[in-house]
């Protein structure tokens, strides 16, 4: 009766096969994983080598089974290593045991080889100077300071899978920019309803306002005569891959500047209220405050609220006084708060110029990116690049950068979400044990980013679908020629999705129980998502393909 059972179970499996040279795995080993609402005994199996459920106990007795051992989430115990006494034909067994119905995957134990590369794919970008970015690719070697290799944002992975694109806009509220710079050419935002005849062309309130605006001098002119704004401008958007200067975190975004600080790096809080509604009025998608005052403002905080309301992310600066002194705008509740790494991975204090400096702390941090000993464009130069800067206002704009990527790889992220991928792909417990604590602590926030981390975040016109709590799995993962996905999928539509969004495979599967093979040999290399959809709802597992 038991093997009628199983031979009626058998013919409804797909027939599949993997190469066991391309996908090497152990001969003598089976991972599965039990469904999650299969009522089974597992006691202490490791010691007795039973599941106590007679077909499945039969079989492992028929095939020599040497011994169980959990392995995957400890916590659910739902996954195992049937460990055999001698080698069996692996691709059988497996369909053997998948045939019985208690198993949502039965796969071989793969397996792999270290190869030295961290992640996907590295690109190093060629710009003259990229060596002394540390903030973006810390090999422990940097000059200026002690260096811990890694202690970095990951750009150099992150790339492989968004470098920005020209319809996210970028403002930068600071000194100004230096609009002519080389680094800068056509990445800055021009205003294309105004000309310049001395009139508001396009009734936005602003006479002439082609490339930005002044609000410190009133002018149409927003040049930077201080250096602080076109440092930070140049650390979110200077191109990148064009064998001279640095690279910028976003090779594509456009870049709005209004000039809200003098030339002795002041401003009022109604220069900063008036570029935040401008920026916003005019199509910004992000804005860059590297600035703070002490004093708390309705104005200001308004403005936050409104860029807020109209999906507009605002990414603040912590401030550089080395105490929990909270500043404005980063004190308002809808801003992304940064505060300061060093190259040796800890929280900049002091900063190099003042050993009084230091990152500042306190509850509304959010994150921490690299801060300190940062090389950038000269305001003054078109050729010098020996100049660096330090302080908060240097990490803010990597996460800007990040921000902007973000957008760019799915424009339909509200700020809140953003926020929330920022915070959870940042690297916990990275600096001074003494200040950084497990999870949230006031010094470091939820971290260092992680910008590869953050973009491999399954995009949201994804995420949004995931409900119907479906159970399947795919293999191998990584994938080089062809993918498996099995589970439950008869009257299933399952798609692969690119990290755009972009369906990139589809087919529904009316006559299908169990396996299906896709082939993806001619997919570009990257990360994907396997979506499974029926009238509950969709689930979606992200794969890569290299």
């Amino acid at each position: 009766m038991k093997k009628t059972t199983l031979a009626l179970i058998a013919i409804l499996i797909v027939n599949f096969s993997f190469s066991q040279e391309n996908h090497p795995y152990s001969k003598n080993e089976l991972i599965v994983h039990f469904k999650e609402n299969t009522k089974i005994n597992l006691g202490d199996c490791t010691v007795l080598q039973k599941f106590g459920e007679p077909v499945l106990d039969g079989l492992n007795q028929q095939y020599l089974l040497d011994k169980i051992v959990l392995t995957g989430n400890r916590k659910t115990k739902r996954t195992y290593i049937l460990k055999f006494t001698s080698e069996q034909e692996i691709e059988k067994l497996a369909k053997t045991y998948l045939g019985t119905g208690f198993f949502e995957y039965v796969e071989p134990n793969f397996m792999g080889k270290g190869s030295g590369q961290k992640g996907i794919s590295e690109i190093f970008p060629n710009d003259t100077y990229f060596s002394r970015q540390w903030g973006l690719y810390n090999d422990g070697t940097f000059s200026l300071s002690p260096a811990v290799e890694d202690a970095d944002i990951d750009m150099e992975l992150a790339w492989d899978t968004e470098q920005g694109d020209t319809s996210i806009v970028v403002a930068i509220l600071d000194t100004g920019v230096k609009l002519d710079h080389p680094e800068l050419e056509g990445r800055i935002w021009a205003n294309y309803n105004e000309t310049v005849n001395g009139s508001d062309d396009d009734g936005n309130g602003y006479v002439d306002d082609v490339m930005g605006w002044d609000f410190a001098n009133v002018d149409n002119n927003p040049m930077d005569d201080f250096g602080h704004g076109t440092n930070v401008t140049g650390i979110i958007g200077a191109n990148t891959n064009n064998e001279i200067g640095y690279a910028g975190v976003d090779w594509n975004c456009k870049l709005m500047i209004g000039k809200i600080l003098d030339q002795n790096n002041w401003g009022y809080y109604s220069w900063w209220a008036d570029g935040i509604y401008y920026a916003v009025d005019n199509g910004a998608d992000v804005i860059n405050m590297s600035v703070g005052g002490s004093s708390y403002s309705n104005l200001m905080d308004n403005a936050i609220e409104y860029a807020h309301s109209q999906g507009v992310i605002v990414v603040a600066s912590m401030m550089n006084t080395d105490n929990n002194v909270v500043f404005y705008p980063v004190g308002y509740e809808q801003t992304i708060a940064v505060g300061s790494t060093n190259p040796n991975d800890e929280r900049s204090s002091p900063f190099f110029w003042d050993p009084a400096s230091g990152s500042n702390y306190g509850d509304h941090i959010d994150v921490v990116a690299p801060g300190n000993f940062i090389y950038g464009l000269d305001y003054e130069s078109d050729t010098n690049y020996e100049a660096y800067w330090g302080g908060t206002s240097q990490a803010t704009p990597l996460v800007t950068g990040l921000c902007a990527l973000l957008l760019a790889q799915d424009s339909t992220r509200t700020p809140d979400e953003i926020r929330e991928i920022v915070r959870n792909t940042a690297e916990d417990e990275v600096g001074d044990p003494t200040e950084d604590t497990p999870g949230f602590d006031i010094f470091y926030g939820h971290g260092r980013i992680n910008a590869n981390e953050a973009l491999l975040q399954l995009p949201v016109n994804i995420a949004q679908s995931v409900s119907g709590g479906q159970t399947f799995s795919v293999y191998p993962n990584p994938a080089t020629d062809y993918l498996f996905i099995s589970g439950s999928l008869n009257k299933k539509r399952i798609c692969i999705i690119n990290s755009m969004g972009t369906r990139v495979f589809e087919q529904e599967t009316a006559n299908m129980q169990d396996l299906l093979k896709v082939d993806v040999s001619g997919f570009p290399r990257g990360i994907y998502f396997v979506q499974i959809t029926d009238n509950k709802g969709s689930t979606s597992k992200k794969i890569i393909i290299e």
